[in-house]
Protein backbone atom coordinates (compact mmCIF):
# COMPACT_ATOMS: atom_id res chain seq x y z
CA UNK A 1 0.00 0.00 0.00
CA UNK A 2 2.81 2.40 0.90
CA UNK A 3 4.56 1.70 -2.42
CA UNK A 4 1.38 2.41 -4.34
CA UNK A 5 0.93 5.69 -2.49
CA UNK A 6 4.46 6.78 -3.22
CA UNK A 7 4.09 6.06 -6.93
CA UNK A 8 0.81 8.02 -7.02
CA UNK A 9 2.46 10.96 -5.27
CA UNK A 10 5.34 10.93 -7.69
CA UNK A 11 2.99 10.78 -10.71
CA UNK A 12 0.81 13.54 -9.30
CA UNK A 13 3.85 15.75 -8.70
CA UNK A 14 5.07 15.23 -12.24
CA UNK A 15 1.64 16.08 -13.73
CA UNK A 16 1.37 19.23 -11.57
CA UNK A 17 4.79 20.34 -12.71
CA UNK A 18 3.84 19.84 -16.36
CA UNK A 19 0.66 21.87 -15.89
CA UNK A 20 2.71 24.71 -14.48
CA UNK A 21 5.02 24.57 -17.47
CA UNK A 22 2.06 24.55 -19.90
CA UNK A 23 0.45 27.55 -18.22
CA UNK A 24 3.68 29.44 -18.50
CA UNK A 25 3.70 28.69 -22.21
CA UNK A 26 7.18 27.33 -22.06
CA UNK A 27 8.57 30.87 -21.99
CA UNK A 28 9.66 31.16 -18.38
CA UNK A 29 12.90 29.40 -17.64
CA UNK A 30 12.44 30.00 -13.92
CA UNK A 31 9.18 28.09 -14.05
CA UNK A 32 10.92 25.13 -15.72
CA UNK A 33 13.63 25.10 -13.08
CA UNK A 34 11.02 25.20 -10.34
CA UNK A 35 9.07 22.34 -11.89
CA UNK A 36 12.14 20.19 -12.33
CA UNK A 37 13.16 20.88 -8.75
CA UNK A 38 9.75 19.76 -7.56
CA UNK A 39 10.01 16.53 -9.61
CA UNK A 40 13.43 15.75 -8.14
CA UNK A 41 12.17 16.42 -4.65
CA UNK A 42 9.31 14.01 -5.21
CA UNK A 43 11.72 11.33 -6.45
CA UNK A 44 13.96 11.87 -3.43
CA UNK A 45 10.96 11.39 -1.17
CA UNK A 46 10.24 8.07 -2.86
CA UNK A 47 13.80 6.87 -2.41
CA UNK A 48 13.72 7.92 1.24
CA UNK A 49 10.50 5.91 1.71
CA UNK A 50 12.18 2.82 0.26
CA UNK A 51 15.15 3.25 2.58
CA UNK A 52 12.85 3.57 5.56
CA UNK A 53 11.07 0.36 4.54
CA UNK A 54 14.39 -1.60 4.45
CA UNK A 55 14.67 -3.83 7.54
CA UNK A 56 17.01 -2.56 10.22
CA UNK A 57 18.87 -5.90 10.23
CA UNK A 58 19.60 -5.65 6.50
CA UNK A 59 20.98 -2.11 6.94
CA UNK A 60 23.18 -3.26 9.82
CA UNK A 61 24.49 -6.21 7.85
CA UNK A 62 25.36 -4.00 4.93
CA UNK A 63 27.16 -1.47 7.14
CA UNK A 64 28.71 -3.86 9.73
CA UNK A 65 29.29 -7.38 8.40
CA UNK A 66 31.46 -8.32 11.39
CA UNK A 67 28.77 -7.73 14.00
CA UNK A 68 26.87 -10.92 13.21
CA UNK A 69 30.06 -12.96 13.40
CA UNK A 70 30.88 -11.35 16.75
CA UNK A 71 27.47 -12.30 18.08
CA UNK A 72 27.91 -15.88 16.84
CA UNK A 73 31.28 -16.24 18.58
CA UNK A 74 30.68 -13.87 21.48
CA UNK A 75 31.74 -16.35 24.16
CA UNK A 76 35.01 -17.00 22.35
CA UNK A 77 35.71 -13.28 22.04
CA UNK A 78 34.89 -12.51 25.68
CA UNK A 79 37.15 -15.16 27.18
CA UNK A 80 40.03 -14.67 24.74
CA UNK A 81 43.16 -13.17 26.26
CA UNK A 82 44.56 -12.02 22.92
CA UNK A 83 43.51 -11.97 19.24
CA UNK A 84 45.46 -15.15 18.58
CA UNK A 85 42.95 -17.22 20.55
CA UNK A 86 40.10 -15.73 18.52
CA UNK A 87 41.94 -16.51 15.28
CA UNK A 88 42.52 -20.07 16.44
CA UNK A 89 38.88 -20.48 17.43
CA UNK A 90 37.63 -19.08 14.13
CA UNK A 91 39.90 -21.44 12.21
CA UNK A 92 38.64 -24.37 14.28
CA UNK A 93 35.10 -23.41 13.20
CA UNK A 94 36.07 -23.41 9.52
CA UNK A 95 36.75 -19.70 8.97
CA UNK A 96 39.52 -19.29 6.38
CA UNK A 97 41.25 -16.31 4.78
CA UNK A 98 38.75 -16.52 1.93
CA UNK A 99 35.90 -16.31 4.44
CA UNK A 100 37.56 -13.33 6.12
CA UNK A 101 37.62 -11.52 2.78
CA UNK A 102 33.82 -11.51 2.81
CA UNK A 103 34.05 -9.54 6.06
CA UNK A 104 36.36 -6.98 4.42
CA UNK A 105 39.56 -8.35 5.98
CA UNK A 106 42.66 -9.69 4.27
CA UNK A 107 42.98 -12.75 6.56
CA UNK A 108 41.66 -14.43 9.69
CA UNK A 109 44.19 -12.69 11.94
CA UNK A 110 43.06 -9.24 10.85
CA UNK A 111 39.43 -10.24 11.41
CA UNK A 112 40.28 -11.59 14.86
CA UNK A 113 42.02 -8.36 15.82
CA UNK A 114 38.89 -6.33 15.05
CA UNK A 115 36.66 -8.75 16.95
CA UNK A 116 39.01 -8.70 19.93
CA UNK A 117 39.09 -4.89 19.97
CA UNK A 118 35.32 -4.48 19.74
CA UNK A 119 34.12 -7.03 22.30
CA UNK A 120 34.18 -5.64 25.87
CA UNK A 121 35.93 -7.73 28.53
CA UNK A 122 36.60 -7.45 32.23
CA UNK A 123 40.37 -6.94 32.10
CA UNK A 124 43.48 -7.11 30.00
CA UNK A 125 46.09 -9.87 30.04
CA UNK A 126 48.65 -9.63 32.75
CA UNK A 127 51.52 -10.13 30.28
CA UNK A 128 52.07 -9.38 26.59
CA UNK A 129 50.64 -11.90 24.12
CA UNK A 130 54.10 -12.60 22.73
CA UNK A 131 55.32 -14.04 26.05
CA UNK A 132 52.20 -15.92 27.00
CA UNK A 133 52.33 -19.64 26.31
CA UNK A 134 56.13 -19.79 26.19
CA UNK A 135 57.15 -20.62 29.77
CA UNK A 136 60.75 -21.31 30.62
CA UNK A 137 61.76 -24.89 31.38
CA UNK A 138 60.86 -25.89 34.94
CA UNK A 139 63.06 -28.09 37.09
CA UNK A 140 60.01 -30.13 38.09
CA UNK A 141 59.13 -31.50 34.65
CA UNK A 142 62.78 -31.84 33.68
CA UNK A 143 63.33 -34.08 36.71
CA UNK A 144 60.22 -36.16 36.04
CA UNK A 145 61.25 -36.58 32.39
CA UNK A 146 64.57 -38.06 33.54
CA UNK A 147 62.86 -40.38 36.00
CA UNK A 148 61.83 -43.23 33.60
CA UNK A 149 65.36 -43.57 32.25
CA UNK A 150 66.88 -43.67 35.72
CA UNK A 151 64.40 -46.25 37.02
CA UNK A 152 64.76 -48.42 33.92
CA UNK A 153 68.54 -48.29 34.20
CA UNK A 154 68.38 -49.57 37.78
CA UNK A 155 65.92 -52.32 36.81
CA UNK A 156 68.05 -53.51 33.90
CA UNK A 157 71.17 -53.47 36.06
CA UNK A 158 69.37 -55.59 38.66
CA UNK A 159 68.21 -58.09 36.05
CA UNK A 160 71.72 -58.51 34.65
CA UNK A 161 73.21 -58.87 38.13
CA UNK A 162 70.75 -61.53 39.27
CA UNK A 163 69.91 -64.93 37.89
CA UNK A 164 67.20 -67.55 38.00
CA UNK A 165 63.92 -66.64 39.67
CA UNK A 166 65.40 -63.49 41.17
CA UNK A 167 65.98 -62.17 37.66
CA UNK A 168 62.31 -62.70 36.85
CA UNK A 169 61.23 -60.97 40.07
CA UNK A 170 63.55 -58.05 39.36
CA UNK A 171 62.12 -57.77 35.86
CA UNK A 172 58.51 -57.72 37.08
CA UNK A 173 59.10 -55.12 39.78
CA UNK A 174 61.26 -53.12 37.41
CA UNK A 175 58.49 -53.04 34.80
CA UNK A 176 56.01 -51.82 37.42
CA UNK A 177 58.41 -49.13 38.62
CA UNK A 178 59.16 -47.92 35.08
CA UNK A 179 55.44 -47.76 34.29
CA UNK A 180 54.82 -45.65 37.40
CA UNK A 181 57.72 -43.35 36.55
CA UNK A 182 56.45 -42.96 33.00
CA UNK A 183 52.97 -42.02 34.25
CA UNK A 184 54.49 -39.36 36.51
CA UNK A 185 56.57 -37.97 33.65
CA UNK A 186 53.57 -37.71 31.32
CA UNK A 187 51.46 -35.85 33.88
CA UNK A 188 53.79 -32.86 33.91
CA UNK A 189 55.55 -30.75 31.36
CA UNK A 190 55.16 -30.44 27.59
CA UNK A 191 53.99 -34.05 27.16
CA UNK A 192 51.01 -33.48 29.44
CA UNK A 193 47.64 -33.81 27.67
CA UNK A 194 44.62 -31.54 28.36
CA UNK A 195 42.29 -34.48 29.01
CA UNK A 196 42.56 -37.95 30.42
CA UNK A 197 44.31 -40.52 28.25
CA UNK A 198 41.85 -43.14 27.03
CA UNK A 199 41.98 -46.71 28.25
CA UNK A 200 42.46 -48.02 24.72
CA UNK A 201 45.43 -45.73 24.12
CA UNK A 202 47.12 -46.87 27.32
CA UNK A 203 46.43 -50.53 26.56
CA UNK A 204 47.84 -50.37 23.03
CA UNK A 205 50.87 -48.41 24.22
CA UNK A 206 51.55 -50.99 26.91
CA UNK A 207 51.34 -53.83 24.39
CA UNK A 208 53.72 -52.13 21.96
CA UNK A 209 56.31 -51.56 24.69
CA UNK A 210 55.88 -55.13 25.95
CA UNK A 211 56.41 -56.49 22.44
CA UNK A 212 59.57 -54.40 22.08
CA UNK A 213 60.95 -56.18 25.16
CA UNK A 214 59.91 -59.79 24.57
CA UNK A 215 58.05 -59.99 21.24
CA UNK A 216 60.97 -60.70 18.93
CA UNK A 217 62.24 -63.55 21.10
CA UNK A 218 58.78 -65.07 21.41
CA UNK A 219 58.16 -64.87 17.66
CA UNK A 220 61.49 -66.51 16.85
CA UNK A 221 60.82 -69.27 19.38
CA UNK A 222 57.33 -69.88 17.98
CA UNK A 223 58.63 -70.26 14.44
CA UNK A 224 61.31 -72.65 15.68
CA UNK A 225 58.77 -74.93 17.34
CA UNK A 226 59.00 -73.54 20.87
CA UNK A 227 59.15 -71.94 23.21
CA UNK A 228 60.54 -74.78 25.27
CA UNK A 229 61.75 -72.46 28.01
CA UNK A 230 62.31 -68.78 28.79
CA UNK A 231 63.02 -66.79 25.65
CA UNK A 232 65.52 -63.91 25.59
CA UNK A 233 64.36 -60.43 26.60
CA UNK A 234 65.50 -57.34 24.71
CA UNK A 235 66.44 -54.93 27.50
CA UNK A 236 68.52 -52.59 25.34
CA UNK A 237 65.51 -51.23 23.36
CA UNK A 238 63.57 -50.79 26.60
CA UNK A 239 66.41 -48.83 28.19
CA UNK A 240 66.90 -46.68 25.09
CA UNK A 241 63.20 -45.82 24.91
CA UNK A 242 63.06 -44.99 28.63
CA UNK A 243 66.08 -42.72 28.34
CA UNK A 244 64.44 -41.02 25.32
CA UNK A 245 61.55 -39.69 27.43
CA UNK A 246 63.64 -36.67 28.47
CA UNK A 247 64.63 -35.73 24.88
CA UNK A 248 61.02 -36.25 23.82
CA UNK A 249 59.82 -33.82 26.49
CA UNK A 250 62.42 -31.27 25.46
CA UNK A 251 61.51 -31.61 21.78
CA UNK A 252 57.83 -31.15 22.64
CA UNK A 253 58.69 -28.04 24.66
CA UNK A 254 60.82 -26.66 21.84
CA UNK A 255 58.07 -27.25 19.29
CA UNK A 256 55.40 -25.65 21.50
CA UNK A 257 57.39 -22.50 22.23
CA UNK A 258 58.64 -21.99 18.68
CA UNK A 259 55.23 -22.65 17.16
CA UNK A 260 53.66 -20.16 19.57
CA UNK A 261 56.18 -17.50 18.59
CA UNK A 262 55.49 -18.19 14.90
CA UNK A 263 51.79 -17.79 15.60
CA UNK A 264 52.39 -14.42 17.25
CA UNK A 265 54.09 -12.92 14.18
CA UNK A 266 52.17 -14.66 11.38
CA UNK A 267 49.75 -12.57 9.35
CA UNK A 268 47.85 -15.41 7.71
CA UNK A 269 47.08 -19.09 7.94
CA UNK A 270 49.23 -19.94 4.95
CA UNK A 271 52.18 -18.11 6.47
CA UNK A 272 51.68 -19.94 9.76
CA UNK A 273 51.55 -23.35 8.09
CA UNK A 274 54.67 -22.57 6.07
CA UNK A 275 56.53 -21.75 9.29
CA UNK A 276 55.26 -24.54 11.57
CA UNK A 277 55.59 -27.53 9.24
CA UNK A 278 59.39 -27.29 8.80
CA UNK A 279 59.65 -26.73 12.54
CA UNK A 280 57.73 -29.93 13.27
CA UNK A 281 59.81 -31.97 10.83
CA UNK A 282 63.03 -30.55 12.25
CA UNK A 283 62.07 -31.35 15.83
CA UNK A 284 60.98 -34.85 14.78
CA UNK A 285 64.28 -35.49 12.99
CA UNK A 286 66.20 -34.23 16.01
CA UNK A 287 64.36 -36.65 18.29
CA UNK A 288 65.03 -39.59 15.97
CA UNK A 289 68.72 -38.73 15.95
CA UNK A 290 68.92 -38.61 19.74
CA UNK A 291 66.89 -41.83 20.01
CA UNK A 292 69.25 -43.64 17.65
CA UNK A 293 72.23 -42.52 19.74
CA UNK A 294 70.58 -43.71 22.97
CA UNK A 295 69.67 -47.07 21.44
CA UNK A 296 73.22 -47.53 20.22
CA UNK A 297 74.68 -46.69 23.64
CA UNK A 298 72.23 -49.02 25.39
CA UNK A 299 73.06 -51.88 23.05
CA UNK A 300 76.80 -51.32 23.45
CA UNK A 301 76.65 -51.21 27.26
CA UNK A 302 74.38 -54.25 27.60
CA UNK A 303 75.94 -56.23 24.77
CA UNK A 304 72.61 -56.66 22.95
CA UNK A 305 71.10 -55.81 19.60
CA UNK A 306 70.04 -52.15 19.60
CA UNK A 307 66.98 -52.90 17.42
CA UNK A 308 67.26 -49.57 15.65
CA UNK A 309 64.41 -50.23 13.22
CA UNK A 310 61.79 -51.61 15.60
CA UNK A 311 62.56 -49.47 18.66
CA UNK A 312 63.16 -46.38 16.53
CA UNK A 313 59.81 -46.76 14.77
CA UNK A 314 58.09 -47.31 18.12
CA UNK A 315 59.71 -44.21 19.61
CA UNK A 316 58.65 -42.12 16.62
CA UNK A 317 55.10 -43.46 16.86
CA UNK A 318 54.80 -42.70 20.58
CA UNK A 319 56.25 -39.19 20.24
CA UNK A 320 53.90 -38.21 17.40
CA UNK A 321 50.90 -39.60 19.22
CA UNK A 322 51.79 -37.70 22.37
CA UNK A 323 52.42 -34.47 20.49
CA UNK A 324 49.00 -34.68 18.85
CA UNK A 325 47.31 -35.43 22.17
CA UNK A 326 49.16 -32.60 23.95
CA UNK A 327 47.88 -30.14 21.35
CA UNK A 328 44.28 -31.36 21.49
CA UNK A 329 44.37 -33.54 18.38
CA UNK A 330 44.79 -37.02 19.80
CA UNK A 331 41.49 -38.50 18.63
CA UNK A 332 43.21 -40.67 15.99
CA UNK A 333 46.00 -41.81 18.28
CA UNK A 334 44.17 -44.81 19.74
CA UNK A 335 43.12 -46.11 16.32
CA UNK A 336 46.64 -45.91 14.87
CA UNK A 337 48.25 -47.46 17.95
CA UNK A 338 45.62 -50.20 17.88
CA UNK A 339 46.38 -50.95 14.23
CA UNK A 340 50.10 -51.33 14.97
CA UNK A 341 49.43 -53.53 18.00
CA UNK A 342 46.97 -55.60 15.98
CA UNK A 343 49.58 -56.24 13.30
CA UNK A 344 52.01 -57.54 15.92
CA UNK A 345 49.32 -59.71 17.51
CA UNK A 346 48.42 -61.11 14.11
CA UNK A 347 52.04 -62.04 13.43
CA UNK A 348 52.32 -63.92 16.73
CA UNK A 349 48.95 -65.62 16.28
CA UNK A 350 49.87 -66.70 12.74
CA UNK A 351 53.14 -68.19 13.94
CA UNK A 352 51.42 -70.30 16.59
CA UNK A 353 48.41 -71.18 14.41
CA UNK A 354 50.74 -72.45 11.67
CA UNK A 355 51.84 -75.26 13.97
CA UNK A 356 48.35 -76.78 13.97
CA UNK A 357 47.73 -79.67 11.55
CA UNK A 358 46.49 -78.38 8.21
CA UNK A 359 47.09 -74.70 9.06
CA UNK A 360 50.77 -74.39 8.22
CA UNK A 361 49.91 -71.99 5.41
CA UNK A 362 48.97 -69.35 8.00
CA UNK A 363 52.57 -69.01 9.13
CA UNK A 364 54.02 -68.66 5.62
CA UNK A 365 53.87 -64.81 5.44
CA UNK A 366 55.44 -64.42 8.88
CA UNK A 367 58.15 -66.98 8.11
CA UNK A 368 58.97 -65.19 4.87
CA UNK A 369 59.22 -61.84 6.66
CA UNK A 370 61.44 -63.24 9.41
CA UNK A 371 63.67 -65.01 6.88
CA UNK A 372 64.07 -61.74 4.96
CA UNK A 373 64.70 -59.32 7.83
CA UNK A 374 64.66 -61.18 11.10
CA UNK A 375 62.03 -61.02 13.88
CA UNK A 376 62.59 -57.28 14.23
CA UNK A 377 61.02 -56.69 10.82
CA UNK A 378 57.52 -57.21 12.24
CA UNK A 379 57.55 -54.35 14.80
CA UNK A 380 59.56 -52.18 12.43
CA UNK A 381 56.94 -52.54 9.69
CA UNK A 382 53.93 -52.23 12.01
CA UNK A 383 55.17 -49.25 14.02
CA UNK A 384 56.85 -47.63 11.01
CA UNK A 385 53.66 -47.62 8.95
CA UNK A 386 51.65 -46.32 11.90
CA UNK A 387 54.23 -43.59 12.58
CA UNK A 388 54.07 -42.51 8.93
CA UNK A 389 50.29 -42.16 9.18
CA UNK A 390 50.58 -40.06 12.34
CA UNK A 391 53.33 -37.94 10.79
CA UNK A 392 51.14 -37.04 7.82
CA UNK A 393 48.27 -36.21 10.17
CA UNK A 394 50.54 -34.20 12.47
CA UNK A 395 51.99 -32.14 9.62
CA UNK A 396 48.45 -31.10 8.68
CA UNK A 397 46.90 -30.78 12.14
CA UNK A 398 49.72 -29.24 14.17
CA UNK A 399 50.20 -26.50 11.56
CA UNK A 400 46.77 -25.08 12.44
CA UNK A 401 46.42 -22.07 14.71
CA UNK A 402 43.83 -23.90 16.80
CA UNK A 403 46.48 -26.45 17.86
CA UNK A 404 48.36 -23.66 19.66
CA UNK A 405 45.42 -21.68 21.02
CA UNK A 406 46.19 -22.35 24.67
CA UNK A 407 49.54 -22.19 26.39
CA UNK A 408 51.28 -25.38 27.16
CA UNK A 409 51.24 -26.53 30.74
CA UNK A 410 54.85 -26.83 31.60
CA UNK A 411 54.54 -26.38 35.31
Amino acid sequence: MRTQGTEEARTQGTEDAREVVDEAGGSGSSVEVSARTEVRATQRDGRQDRRERRPDGARRRAVDPVKGLMHQHRELCERAIDPLEIAAGLEAHGVTDRTAARFRHRDVFSLAEEMYARVPRAGEPAEPPETRGTPEPRAAWVATALLPGAVCGLAVAGMHALGGNLRLVAGIFGAIAVTAALCVALRHGPLHTPGRTGTATRAWTGWLILYAVCGDGLLAAALAGGPDGPWPLATAPALGLALAVAPAAWCAYLFATKARSRLAVSRGLAELRAAVRPLLLGVFAMFLTVLAILLGLSGAVLGEDAAYAGAGALGALLLLGRLLAAHGAGHVQAAVLGAAAGAEMLALASAFAGRLPGFSVLAVPVEAAVDAGGPGLVPAAACGAAALVLLVHAVRRLACASAHATPEDAS
